[in-house]
C-alpha cells in the first residue's frame, strides 16, 4: 500500500468470481474503519493510520463478514523495494567486458500460493540488435517472490544470443495444475532451475561474428516452482528443414537475408485456442516468411496442436505482415483466441483469418477501441508506406481486417498508440509518429496529439488512461492539450534503449489501476509504485479479463506494448 498526500490508500481486488453486490470491510492494526461495507470502490484512503499501521479487507457476502486478507504494510518511499540477486559479468572471446542489466519480467502464480511472483530476464550491457554483429553474454532468467525471496535461476547459454529478438518467454499455467511454467527457447548448453543442463554442454556454435546459426534449437517448458526442464522439443520451425547447419545462401532465401538478422527474428504469446485452455504461441520470422507454432503442453509433455507456414502454403499475402509483437484475442466471437500478428491474423486452428497488406510495423494496439461499432478494433503503425499505399497508421476492424480509418506517411512511422485519454469523445483517442494530429477513434482530427506514444497506463482513477513514457506517468489536459507529471520516481530507469518500456506495467496488486514496475539504475532491485490517488470506480481486477491477462504474458515479446482491455472503460 503506498503512502500519499493525505495518508495512506489502502485497495483490494474485486474478482471475476466474488458473489454480486459483495462489499468490503477495512481494517487498521484490527480495529474496523468501515461503519458500512464499501460496495462501490475497492480502496480508501486512511488519513490516521502511521508508518508502523498494518491494513486488513475483509469481504461481506450477504450480511456475513468473511476471512480476513494477508496482513498489508505500508509500503516506505512509496514504492515497493524488491531486492535482486544480480549475476556476475564476464568477457566474451575477443576480450569485451560486460556487466548485467534487469530486463523485461513477466507474472505467475509459480508455487500456486494465490500471490503472483515475478520472472525477470537478465540481458548483458553488450546485448544486440540481430542486425549488429559481436558476441554477446549470457541471457539470464530468475523467479523472485515479492518479499525479493529468489527461487531460481536458469543460464540460457552461449547459444542463445543476447537480445530484445531472441528470447521472448511466457508465464501461464499451462496444465491446469494451479502454478504457472516458464517457457522459452533453449538451446545447447541451457542449465535449468536445478543446475542440468540441455543438449551438449560443451557445445559452442557462435561464429566469428558472435551469432548463432548452427547446432540443435530447443522449446523447453520449465517448472515455475524450481526452473527444472519439464519437457524440451526441438524448435519449430528450424533455421532450414533439411539441415541444423545452413549455408548463407540457404538462409537467404529462406528468410531473406544471410548473415542471421531476419532468421533470429522471434515473437511469443498464450492463446487460449480452444476456448478453455491455454496454449503456446511460438513464432518465427516476419519481415519475409513468417512461421506460427501452436504447442499444448498436457501431462507434462509438449505436443504440437498446429503449424502455419507462408513459405510451405505459397501464402505471399502473408509474407512481411509481422510485427516486432503480436496480441492475442477471440476477434471473431466465437469463444477461441485469434492471433494479430501484425498486419494480419490467424484463426485459432492456424490459418489465416485476414491480412490487410499493410506490412511490417514497430506497434500496435487491439482492443475495444471503438465501441459504437460490434467486436475488437486494432490500431497501428507501418514501416513502408511506400509500399502500401502511403499509408502511416490504420485502424482496422480485429474480425476481418477492414480498413476503418487510415493516416498518411512517406516514411517509417516507428511509433504510434491507441489509449482513451479525452473523455469528450467516444472511444480511444490515437496517434502517431508520422503525424502532429490526435486522432478521435474513428479517424476526426481532434486536436494536436500529445508528445509521448509508448505506453497507456490507468493510474490516477478516473476512466482516462495516461501517458506512461520511460518512468514518468503523465496526464494528458485535453483543455489546455499539455501534459503534467504525475510520477517520475528518481533511481530508476527504464528498459531496452530508444523503446523505453517498463520492466512490467500491470494490474498485480491492490484495486484495478495497473503497477509501475522499474528497475534502479545500477540493477540491484526492482521497485513496484502503485497508484496512490483514490477512485470511485469499481472494476474486477483486470487480470481477470482474457484480453488483458494475455496481455501482460505477451507484453515482454519484442518491442514491449503495454495490455489493453477486451472491452471498453470510458466515459462514453
Amino acid at each position: 500500500m503506498p503512502a500519499s498526500n493525505g495518508g495512506t490508500l489502502v485497495s483490494w481486488r474485486l474478482l471475476a468470481t466474488d458473489p454480486a453486490g459483495v462489499g468490503f470491510h477495512v481494517y487498521r492494526d484490527g480495529t474496523r474503519l468501515t461503519t458500512d461495507p464499501l460496495t462501490d470502490r475497492t480502496n480508501m484512503r486512511d488519513t490516521r493510520g502511521t508508518s508502523s499501521s498494518t491494513y486488513t479487507v475483509r469481504a461481506v457476502v450477504n450480511g456475513s463478514e468473511q476471512a480476513a486478507s494477508p496482513v498489508a504494510a505500508i509500503w516506505s518511499g512509496g514504492y515497493l523495494n524488491l531486492p535482486l540477486q544480480k549475476p556476475a559479468g564476464g568477457t566474451t572471446p575477443d576480450g569485451v567486458a560486460y556487466t548485467y542489466v534487469a530486463n523485461d519480467a513477466s507474472v505467475g502464480d509459480l508455487n500456486g500460493d494465490g500471490q503472483y511472483e515475478l520472472v525477470l530476464k537478465w540481458d548483458p550491457t553488450n546485448a544486440k540488435d540481430n542486425s549488429q554483429s559481436g558476441y554477446t553474454g549470457n541471457v539470464y532468467l530468475d523467479a523472485y517472490q515479492l518479499n525479493g525471496t529468489r527461487l531460481w535461476r536458469i543460464d540460457l547459454g552461449r547459444n542463445i544470443r543476447a537480445g530484445a529478438h531472441y528470447t521472448q518467454f511466457q508465464v501461464f499455467d499451462y496444465d491446469g495444475n494451479g502454478r504457472a511454467e516458464v517457457v522459452m527457447k533453449t538451446a545447447d548448453g541451457t542449465v535449468d532451475g536445478q543446475g542440468r543442463v540441455i543438449g551438449n554442454a560443451s557445445a559452442d556454435h557462435r561464429n566469428s561474428g558472435g551469432y548463432v546459426l548452427a547446432g540443435p534449437e530447443f522449446l523447453t517448458v520449465f517448472e515455475g516452482t524450481t526452473g527444472r526442464a519439464l519437457s524440451t522439443v526441438n524448435y519449430v520451425v528450424p533455421r532450414h528443414p533439411d539441415t541444423q547447419n545452413p549455408s548463407s545462401s540457404q538462409l537467404n532465401s529462406i528468410w531473406g537475408d544471410n548473415y542471421g538478422n531476419r532468421v533470429d527474428r522471434f515473437l511469443a504469446a498464450t492463446a487460449y485456442l480452444d476456448g478453455s485452455r491455454p496454449s503456446i504461441i511460438m513464432a518465427r520470422g516476419y519481415y519475409t516468411r513468417t512461421t506460427v507454432t501452436a504447442w499444448d503442453f498436457r501431462n507434462g509433455s509438449l505436443t504440437q496442436r498446429w503449424l502455419f507456414d507462408s513459405r510451405a502454403l505459397g501464402d505471399s499475402s502473408s509474407t512481411g505482415q509481422g510485427n516486432h509483437q503480436l496480441s492475442i484475442a477471440d476477434v471473431d466471437g466465437d469463444g477461441r483466441d485469434e492471433i494479430l500478428y501484425g498486419a494480419m491474423a490467424l484463426d485459432d486452428n492456424g490459418t489465416r483469418l485476414w491480412t490487410s497488406g499493410l506490412g511490417h510495423g514497430d506497434a500496435m494496439h487491439v482492443s475495444d477501441l471503438i465501441p459504437s461499432r460490434p467486436g475488437l478494433e486494432r490500431f497501428g503503425v507501418h514501416e513502408s508506406p511506400g509500399s502500401n499505399g502511403g499509408i502511416g497508421a490504420a485502424m482496422l476492424d480485429g474480425r476481418t481486417g477492414q480498413r476503418i480509418w487510415t493516416s498518411s506517411a512517406s516514411s517509417d512511422v516507428g511509433r504510434g498508440i491507441s489509449a482513451d485519454i479525452d473523455p469528450r469523445y467516444p472511444g480511444a483517442e490515437a496517434w502517431a509518429s508520422n503525424s502532429s494530429t490526435l486522432y478521435s477513434s474513428t479517424g476526426q482530427n481532434i486536436g494536436t496529439r500529445p508528445g509521448p506514444m509508448n505506453f497507456a497506463i490507468w493510474w490516477d482513477g478516473d476512466k482516462q488512461r495516461e501517458l506512461l513514457d520511460g518512468v514518468t506517468i503523465s496526464k494528458w489536459n485535453y483543455t489546455e492539450q499539455t501534459l503534467s507529471t504525475l510520477l517520475s520516481p528518481s533511481g530508476t530507469a527504464s528498459n531496452n534503449g530508444t523503446k523505453a518500456n517498463p520492466v512490467l506495467s500491470a494490474d498485480i496488486l491492490g484495486d484495478w489501476r495497473e503497477e509501475l514496475i522499474v528497475r534502479t539504475t545500477d540493477s540491484t532491485a526492482l521497485r513496484i509504485y502503485s497508484s496512490p490517488y483514490s477512485s470511485s470506480y469499481r472494476y474486477v481486477t483486470l487480470m481477470h479479463d482474457p484480453v488483458y491477462r494475455l496481455g501482460v504474458a505477451w507484453q515482454n515479446t519484442a518491442y514491449n506494448q503495454p495490455p489493453h482491455l477486451g472491452y471498453f472503460i470510458g466515459d462514453n
